[in-house]
């Protein structure tokens, strides 16, 4: 088990743990949809500059301290219009997601709000804002941490049981998740394609990777020119992944974004990587509490110095 604040450039090695996943599944699929309409960077929330991140532009053209319209309807159509197409595609494939949600960008789209009860869609909490954790003292991140439960439960009706801020964490987030009490793991790392446990203060707790790689991100400002560039990157990863996970099975992470993949000559491609995805029958499509609960109960801290959260 690795400590908190220090890295660990070996992790698992040449001899990785089998997983076991349902079915003996050869390898763990977990599709994320980041929600972060209405709650970046931007003159109306108070922040005297315009967020362009992850749009069309993926830089602001406006000077600094003025509106940028233009960016501010890039965002918002990943939830007028993006979200919804991509909700639909997994719902006619029958296929589970987490939700990578703002509190503040839910907390502001009630109809959201409305969908992620009805169908209890798995929600990791991005944070409160889309912001960056690591420009925020500690009394800040905590003072967002709080605030981010409790705009997820009023809005939603209850708690996150998962955490990834954006971009990366600061040095202090995982001790503060752990004082807040109530996450099952956070994704606020990048090293490695299987779970693992973090050693905070005594407190036994869980690491479920996120990616950057395997993301839509890449079309802003590229190198994805088209939806068979984000299908041939993504088939690819799952194909060799699949192969080696008939002696090492592993999880793959995809990150989606409303605003990006929403579009419909980018969501073709999404659904090319769907049906390829499903014709192989060695596979668990999963939400990512399912991963981080699984590894709870089948993996456990060695260590028994330290404790461990009961799964939620």
């Amino acid at each position: 088990m690795m400590q908190n604040g220090h890295r660990d450039l070996v992790g698992y090695g040449r001899a990785p743990p089998n997983p076991r996943w349902p079915g003996d599944a050869r390898l763990a699929i977990n599709f994320v949809l980041n929600i972060e309409e209405g709650s970046e960077y931007s003159i109306d929330n108070g922040d005297g500059f315009a967020e362009a991140s992850v749009t069309e532009f993926d830089e602001s053209y406006v000077p600094r301290g003025e509106r940028d319209l233009a960016a501010e309807s890039m965002f918002e159509y990943g939830s007028r219009v993006g979200v919804w197409r991509v909700l639909r595609l997994f719902e006619h494939y029958g296929l589970p997601l987490t939700l990578n949600a703002c509190a503040l960008a839910v907390e502001r789209h009630a109809e959201l709000a409305a969908a992620i009860r009805e169908k209890n869609y798995d929600i990791c909490c991005h944070g409160f804002r889309w912001v960056d954790h690591f420009l925020l003292s500690v009394e800040e991140e905590r003072r967002h941490i709080a605030m981010a439960i409790d705009s997820l439960q009023r809005s939603i009706g209850r708690r996150p049981l998962g955490w990834c801020c954006r971009t990366g964490p600061s040095i202090h987030t995982r001790q503060l998740l752990v004082e807040s009490g109530g996450f099952l793991y956070d994704s606020d790392v990048y090293n490695d394609e299987l779970p693992y446990w973090i050693d905070v203060g005594g407190t036994a707790h869980l690491a479920v990777p996120y990616t950057h790689t395997n993301n839509d991100t890449k079309y802003a400002p590229g190198p994805f020119a088209t939806g068979n560039d984000y299908e041939t990157w993504h088939r690819d990863a799952f194909d060799w992944l699949y192969r080696e996970g008939a002696q090492e099975p592993k999880m793959m992470s995809i990150g989606l974004h409303a605003r990006m993949i929403g579009h419909p000559a980018r969501i073709a491609g999404l659904e090319r990587l769907l049906v390829h995805i499903m014709r192989h029958s060695q596979i668990w499509v999963c939400e990512r509490v399912d991963i981080a609960r699984h590894w709870h109960t089948h993996h456990p801290p060695r260590d028994r110095s330290v404790r461990a959260p009961a799964p939620g």
